[in-house]
């Protein structure tokens, strides 16, 4: 499974780790940046990312940032794309669970290190419930939502 991942300054480091900690567990990362600590507009480097997702480049992805809100409303504005931001292991579950979340979004000053590893572990072993569910991600994918 190939993974995109992505993050601006504030969320370098998890950047790392989560990467590091995916390729440990076999999966494949696409990283799209940024590079450093140093500041940067998170949309260049989040929007590739989860166009990458979106085109069937990658299966699924990640992206962070201090809080993971501008983050995830910068996934949320590509086509096909259904970024949740999680805080927790639960909301992680629910994201996959309920809305088939293709893409993630954290902050790294929002989770702990071992906390944003759970988010991580939690979502991709999560299976998507299908059901009620489904017909509500149609709706959002054909706009009537």
């Amino acid at each position: 499974m190939k993974i995109a991942i992505a993050s601006d300054h504030a969320g370098f480091r998890y950047k790392v780790i989560v990467a590091a900690h995916l390729r440990s567990a076999g999966y494949e990362v696409v990283d799209f940046g940024t590079d450093s600590e140093a500041p940067v507009d998170y949309p260049d480097f989040i929007r590739p990312a989860a166009e990458s997702v979106a085109s069937g480049e990658a299966d699924l992805g990640i992206v962070l940032g201090g809080s993971g809100n501008g983050e995830a409303i910068v996934a949320n504005k590509v086509r096909g794309i259904r970024c949740a931001v999680c805080w927790n292991e639960e909301s992680a579950r629910l994201a996959k669970q309920h809305n088939n979340a293709n893409v993630i979004s954290f902050g790294e000053r929002m989770v702990s290190e071992n906390q944003a590893i759970l988010i991580v572990d939690t979502w991709l072993h999560t299976e998507f419930e299908g059901g009620r569910h489904q017909q509500r991600i149609e709706k959002i994918e054909s706009g009537d939502a």
